[in-house]
């Protein structure tokens, strides 16, 4: 067996994920500044006639950096995770998508496994040091939770993967989950723009599983995988992958009933996933769907930029 190569470990990292990640940390970042007064404070120095407040931008800003730590150490461990359970499976055996480390022999098993695990050491060490200088105790015991669900999203004996939970998984971690714990650490609690981003990006999430999950249906049967999409069946999945993307876009209702009309700036986004939504509901299939998985996500990554920037204003 050889040795990966450098670029071989940034595929099987699944880079079309990572805005996934990327994006709820953007949201409660946003969030959690708007709870602060947003940019008015930044700028002014105060929330409005009267009404002084300070906030320490290099606080937010490292409490974001470190919470994107954890998004990202989590994602990329849930792929490395879900490379080397599938592989020892054989569930990748015939796949179409990204290199799949484990199935083609490109890394062993065990090396796999252990930078699933190094991953997830990382987020957990950056997500202990967002507790201590945000004091929000609580995220100990959900970032333990958020890695023990990233492993046993494929692997054990019982995935969760593997009887179509998946959707709830990508819902409540990396749109509840990193959203609210992000958006708490900066204000130290949660605001109805916060909750109302965390379930837009969590949808957009969904939406990016399902069609990675449409593609591998056929494959999935064969190997007894039981995904949502398996369970609901192709015609079925295609019209949940479009109520997955189109439902974010109703969810800026909340921030802007919070106070932040900017955050109709978000719609601006809507653009990116027309063409995606049009794809999947023509019926295309295997490798015709790929482009509809990136393109998914960087919807969700512009959505999630301009949300937070039309909330911090």
């Amino acid at each position: 067996m050889r040795m990966a190569t450098f670029g071989e470990w940034v595929e099987g990292a699944r880079m079309r994920t990572l805005p996934l990640a990327i994006a709820p940390v953007l949201i409660g970042a946003g969030a959690g500044l708007g709870a602060l007064g947003g940019f008015a404070t930044i700028i002014l120095g105060s929330t409005g006639p009267g009404e002084q407040q300070t906030v320490n931008i290099t606080a937010v800003l490292l409490r974001t950096l470190l919470a994107l730590i954890v998004s990202l150490g989590l994602q990329i461990g849930s792929n490395y995770a879900n490379d080397y359970s599938d592989g020892i499976r054989g569930t990748d055996d015939v796949r179409v998508g990204p290199m799949r480390l484990t199935a083609t022999g490109a890394a062993e098993p065990e090396t796999v496994k252990r930078a699933a695990f190094i991953c997830f050491g990382v987020a957990g060490v950056a997500g202990l040091v967002l507790v201590l200088v945000s004091s929000q105790w609580w995220l100990i015991p959900v970032g333990a939770a958020a890695v023990l669900a990233a492993w046993y999203y494929t692997g054990g004996k019982r995935p969760y993967g593997y009887m179509a939970m998946g959707e709830l998984f990508v819902f409540t971690f990396f749109g509840l989950v990193a959203t609210l714990g992000t958006a708490a650490s900066i204000a130290g609690g949660v605001t109805l723009s916060a909750v109302s981003g965390a379930i837009a990006i969590g949808l957009f999430a969904c939406g990016v599983l399902m069609a990675n999950n449409i593609r591998d249906i056929p494959t999935d049967r064969e190997v007894g995988k039981t995904t949502l999409a398996v369970l609901l069946g192709d015609s079925m999945s295609r019209a949940v992958y479009t109520v997955f993307v189109a439902a974010p876009f109703v969810m800026l209702m909340g921030p802007i009933v919070d106070g932040h009309p900017a955050s109709v700036i978000a719609v601006l986004s809507l653009v990116l996933v027309v063409q995606p939504v049009k794809l999947v509901l023509s019926g295309a299939t295997g490798a015709d769907l790929i482009p509809t998985i990136k393109a998914t996500s960087l919807t969700a990554l512009a959505f999630s930029f301009l949300l937070a920037l039309g909330i911090a204003l």
